[in-house]
């Protein structure tokens, strides 16, 4: 494995800033932490880009929790569960489920405004609920999240944000066992910074943009996750990606998303012969979990020879007033949702690894947290269930903001420290000559789609494995820092999936293994972790 330490040198005179609490990322994870942490001392927000760049944003069809009278927690739990085959942390999901509700109720009363009907709230089912428990905002629910969060940070007395800073490396003891600050690279002043903090938490999202075909905006490169591997954090579960079956057909990288709602209200999915085909694959028809879903398109456009599949929404009573979003973007592209059928193909969506955290986002290193996209807490298991992602977000931030008292006991790191601890030979050193980071990106994104995306096999996962390798090797550094930055931490994650997805040999969830194509209890119920040696 790849056992760098750092991408950045540490430069001479390099602005030093103290917080109580450091938090590297503003989707809904690192928004609502914020909040909370607000009330115990000093909040820094930092952001890769502006607080409107975020996976939290995109996200359309809802949050799941079981506030209707006619839910429950336990069944909010027997769901997860059976979409989580077999690998979900009944802990986790139990901490999810029971205490979801009133994170959500939190949520509102910060100002996110759901959909109502006849004066109560209108929920919404997905794949692979049974019950109607998905809070929405028409078909913009992770804007109108994002919005009241923002609001509630820029108004705070105790919390800063700085945007377009970026995370280059952790900061901590030559023994790894103690975080206490980041190497920051100010993308405006083309200058470093370091932070040092009681408390560092990581919630940059996922990696979506690893994948040619993806719903993830152009920042979800895996930088945190990345730096905590780099640190000593222990990964966990990176074989599972989850490719959300509808998304906009087009030929661009990033696609926009055809909501899971649109199925869950009654879109039905045609291959390109006109013929209704998710019988074949599911009793559950339409409304299967994800990967299930995913697969069959997949299957029928390779029998088809087209490159998507058609989601007819023309049957949805008043599809433009419930999904005004996707109403608007299809029509941009010539495609009248009431009257046309929409082509859609399956792009990579969410992480379900991730750095591996305690159910109060510890991760094994003292003073460093996770929560969000960037963190493996076992909610997900093998397969996110819909909308728990945003639940997530809200619900492990809170718990880490619980430690407040040990957090606030910890001292602060001297600057001199940080020199003493930080050794140059640990350094990643890039190639004189080579591939340049942009060109290196466009590769790794096809050899993930083709070799590492839906469906695998071990002949593809190895031509991988040493494609990967050789570009990592031959990467140069070019003129852009940023680029370069992220490269290296997309080429580190890469490899973190590609040896997981060769080690699990069966299928399960988001893996599927064409050679191995049972899913397999008797030797795989277990989670597979990647430590940096």
């Amino acid at each position: 494995m790849i056992t760098t330490r750092y991408i950045g040198e540490l430069e001479p005179n390099t602005p030093l800033f103290y917080t109580d609490f450091l938090i590297i990322g503003s989707g809904i994870a690192g928004l609502f932490t914020a909040i909370k942490a607000a009330a115990h001392g000093q909040v820094t927000i930092l952001t890769k880009k502006s607080l409107k760049e975020s996976s939290t944003g995109l996200a359309q069809g809802g949050i799941a929790a079981a506030v209707h009278e006619e839910d429950s927690p336990f069944l909010h739990m027997e769901d997860s569960l059976e979409a989580g085959a077999g690998l979900c942390d009944i802990g986790a999901v139990n901490v999810l489920v029971s205490e979801g509700p009133e994170r959500v109720r939190e949520l509102m009363a910060a100002g996110a405004a759901f959909d109502m009907k006849d004066g109560s709230i209108d929920f919404t089912r997905e794949g692979a609920h049974g019950r109607a428990r998905v809070l929405h905002a028409a078909d913009a629910t992770g804007e109108a999240i994002r919005v009241a969060l923002v609001k509630q940070c820029f108004t705070h007395p105790e919390i800063t944000v700085r945007e377009n800073h970026f995370l280059i490396d952790l900061l901590g003891n030559s023994e790894r066992e103690d975080c206490y600050g980041a190497l920051i690279y100010d993308t405006t002043t083309d200058r470093q910074s370091i932070y040092l903090a009681r408390a560092i938490i990581i919630a940059t999202g996922g990696a979506g943009q690893l994948y040619a075909n993806t719903t993830n905006p152009d920042i979800a490169t895996a930088d945190g996750l990345a730096a905590a591997f780099r640190i000593g954090c222990e990964i966990a579960d990176m074989e599972f990606i989850q490719f959300h079956p509808t998304v906009l057909f087009s030929h661009e990288t990033q696609r926009f998303l055809i909501s899971e709602s649109v199925r869950g209200e009654g879109g039905q999915l045609y291959n390109i012969r006109g013929e209704r085909f998710m019988s074949k694959y599911s009793p559950m028809l339409e409304l299967a979990p994800r990967d299930v879903v995913a697969r069959a398109i997949l299957s029928e456009t390779t029998a088809t020879g087209s490159e998507y599949v058609f989601l007819d929404m023309t049957k949805i009573e008043g599809a433009k007033e419930r999904f005004p979003n996707i109403y608007r973007t299809c029509l941009e592209r010539g495609i009248d949702i009431e009257k046309d059928m929409v082509p859609v193909s399956p792009g990579a969506h969410y992480t379900m690894g991730g750095i591996k955290t305690s159910l109060w986002g510890e991760t094994g290193i003292y003073g460093l947290y996770a929560c969000g996209e960037a963190a493996c807490t076992g909610v997900h298991g093998a397969n996110r269930l819909a909308s728990n992602s945003l639940l997530e977000g809200i619900l492990f931030g809170e718990r880490i903001v619980a430690k407040a008292g040990e957090i606030m006991y910890r001292r602060k790191v001297r600057e001199e420290e940080v020199y003493q601890d930080f050794d140059r030979a640990w350094v990643h050193r890039s190639a004189e000559e080579g591939i340049a980071p942009r060109e290196a990106k466009k590769a790794l994104q096809n050899i993930m789609w083709e070799h590492v995306g839906i469906i695998r096999d071990e002949q593809g996962l190895k031509q991988a494995g040493q494609e990967v390798e050789k570009l990592y090797r031959t990467m140069t550094r070019g003129d852009d820092r940023l680029a370069y930055y992220e490269m290296v931490n997309m080429l580190t994650t890469a490899r973190i999936i590609i040896h997981a997805a060769l080690w699990r040999r069966e299928s399960r969830g988001g893996h599927y293994r064409s050679d191995y194509p049972q899913r397999d209890d008797i030797h795989w119920l277990k989670h597979m972790s990647v430590v940096n040696c």
